[in-house]
């Protein structure tokens, strides 16, 4: 009796194209991701505060309006003016972000590292310095639809790092944000002032980064100072009229703190 050989199976083409296929797709979704997947996580990620409305573009390369609410619901929706762009290359656990705004950022784009590890993660921003409206907090609702707030926001950062080791938040560098001419419908007095909030960590990383507010000049007195301890800000302060501008700060100074006196002590956490 003759042996009689198996007959040999080769893959069925349809099978390999099909893999093909799946891969292209894939490698097509991570490409060419839409952008208004990214606006969606953004939304999600900050609980409706922060929208990129009419995102064009994809994931990695794209623009969009800026908008802050209040959250899901709010009527207090602020639009920055133009729009943002943003370009994102992705690395080996890793992203580099450039992030520029049409109405905001002269000086160039913010520029973000960011770097994950075995239960790490650090974020890296380059020296940057930009203006933006403060009519734009109003959106974020209470207390900042109460203030109305009026000025210019002067944001700088220097040096600054952020890295998560453990569960721990370690800050260094700087971020320092100037109030110019700052005014509120609650007020009268136009502009009530110009102020300094600074939030400072060391160079080998805090996890108490220190918050200090000053007054750069003007009728209405800010000062304060506080900590960042994990997810909660910690912060003391008071605020006062100038001679002579008490009646027209009244109002303000009963609202923004606990009245104590001619003063109004601030707290937070």
């Amino acid at each position: 009796m003759k042996n009689r050989t198996a007959p040999h199976h080769s893959p069925a083409p349809w099978g390999s194209a099909g893999l093909g296929a799946c891969l292209g797709l894939f490698v097509a979704l991570w490409f060419w991701a839409p952008a208004h997947w990214l606006a969606w996580g953004v939304a999600k990620a900050s609980q409706e505060r922060v929208l990129l409305q009419s995102a064009r573009g994809t994931l990695w390369s794209g623009s969009a309006q800026l908008v802050l609410s209040g959250g899901q619901g709010s009527r207090d929706e602020q639009t920055l003016p133009g729009r943002i762009q943003w370009d994102i290359t992705p690395g080996w656990l890793s992203l580099h972000v450039r992030l520029n705004a049409d109405c905001c950022m002269a000086a160039g784009p913010a520029q973000v590292r960011m770097q994950a590890g075995l239960s790490t993660m650090a974020v890296q921003v380059e020296a940057n310095r930009s203006q933006w409206p403060a009519a734009l907090l109003s959106g974020l609702g209470a207390p900042w639809n109460t203030l109305q707030a009026q000025g210019q926001l002067h944001l700088r950062t220097e040096a600054l790092g952020l890295q998560w080791a453990a569960g721990r938040l370690q800050v260094q560098g700087l971020v320092e944000m100037e109030a110019h001419n700052m005014s509120s419908r609650l007020s009268t007095l136009k502009p009530m002032g110009s102020y300094r909030i600074q939030l400072r960590g060391t160079p080998e990383g805090s996890p108490t980064p220190e918050l200090q507010l000053s007054t750069l000049q003007g009728p209405l007195q800010l000062t304060g100072q506080g900590q960042w301890v994990g997810a909660r800000l910690r912060f003391t302060g008071e605020a006062s009229a100038d001679e002579g501008s008490e009646s027209a700060l009244s109002n303000l100074l009963n609202i923004i703190g606990r009245r104590q006196g001619a003063r109004s002590l601030l707290s937070l956490g």
